[in-house]
């Protein structure tokens, strides 16, 4: 036999091999999405040995991952689970994979930036991740944004957070605005308009339901605790003028301080307790309030999940 046809021979069986092993492969992959268990998606857990068993296909392994990552989170976050162990495996699994996934970056840093139940509570974690897709993407302006936003509104470090914001600021085709939330970041570190204006503009700028949601309840949050210091500032002028505290909105009202009973953001009405003191309704309705909790009950308190009909 030829020299020259063995070796045609060897390739063409190595191509053969090759046309049935990958998509066995593309299907063991696919087939982990919906059913496999989470220890089942974890059973590769270096990205080394994805890229090995996925013969090249580490595009397709990066979004089978990075969507494990959103339905881990999905499922402990319906069951207000404090504990969200695999998330940060996972993302780092699918960034490894494939360095410009910058969704995962970008929301997997809020899913895992934020208190339980509504994310992991690892601030630092996330910060880590969101600066891997800075080194691996710096053209991205958004990843500056997120980071940014983990530092002011997690970490409270108001001027990394600044310093985030200007970084991106100067990447070629950012978003005017980083600069605005820069300098209110110097200048307001920490005050209401800030935050408000950084969850309004994820709000705005994200396609996520479960990141949207949480948006709108941070906005809530710090609405009540607005109106809360603001009413709390009009009972001490009450008290000074009257020399006691009112028991009755209408007290308030009669004096001109109020044109009406103040409302939290759900329409219900604030409760004027003793000692001129302000609770919300329904504090269960309004996660990461810090303001108008129940005494004994702190702004880390998680509330049992509701029962399944």
């Amino acid at each position: 036999m030829k020299p020259a046809s063995s070796i045609t021979r060897v390739f063409t069986a190595l191509l053969v091999v090759c046309i049935i092993a990958i998509p066995l492969t593309a299907r063991r992959l696919n087939d982990m999405r919906p059913h496999a268990t989470l220890q089942d998606v974890l059973y590769i857990k270096s990205a080394k040995a994805a890229r090995y068993v996925s013969l090249g296909y580490t595009g397709l392994a990066a979004s089978i991952y990075w969507t494990r990552a959103v339905q881990y989170f999905g499922t402990k976050h319906i069951e207000r689970d404090r504990r969200y162990e695999l998330l940060e495996p996972l993302l780092t699994l699918a960034t490894d994979l494939d360095p410009q996934l910058t969704v995962a970056y970008e929301f997997g840093s809020v899913f895992l930036s934020q208190p339980p139940p509504e994310g992991a509570g690892k601030p630092e974690a996330a910060v880590a991740l969101v600066e891997r897709g800075i080194q691996r993407n710096p053209n991205r302006w958004r990843l500056y944004y997120y980071l940014g936003f983990i530092h002011y509104s997690e970490r409270k470090d108001y001027a990394a957070a600044a310093e985030a914001f200007e970084r991106g600021s100067r990447v070629p085709g950012a978003h005017p605005f980083l600069r605005t939330i820069a300098a209110a970041a110097r200048q307001k570190g920490g005050e209401y308009e800030t935050a408000r204006l950084l969850w309004t503009s994820i709000y705005e700028t994200t396609e996520d339901k479960l990141i949207k949601k949480t948006a709108l309840m941070r906005l809530a949050a710090l609405r009540v605790d607005a109106d809360i210091t603001h009413v709390e500032s009009l009972i001490r002028r009450y008290y000074e003028q009257f020399r006691q505290y009112p028991t009755r909105w209408n007290q308030l009202i009669a004096a001109g301080y109020l044109q009406g009973v103040p409302a939290d953001p759900l329409g219900q009405p604030y409760k004027l307790m003793e000692g001129g003191r302000i609770e919300v309704a329904d504090p269960d309705s309004l996660p990461f309030i810090t303001k108008g909790l129940p005494p004994g009950r702190d702004a880390d308190y998680v509330p049992p999940p509701k029962s399944q009909p």
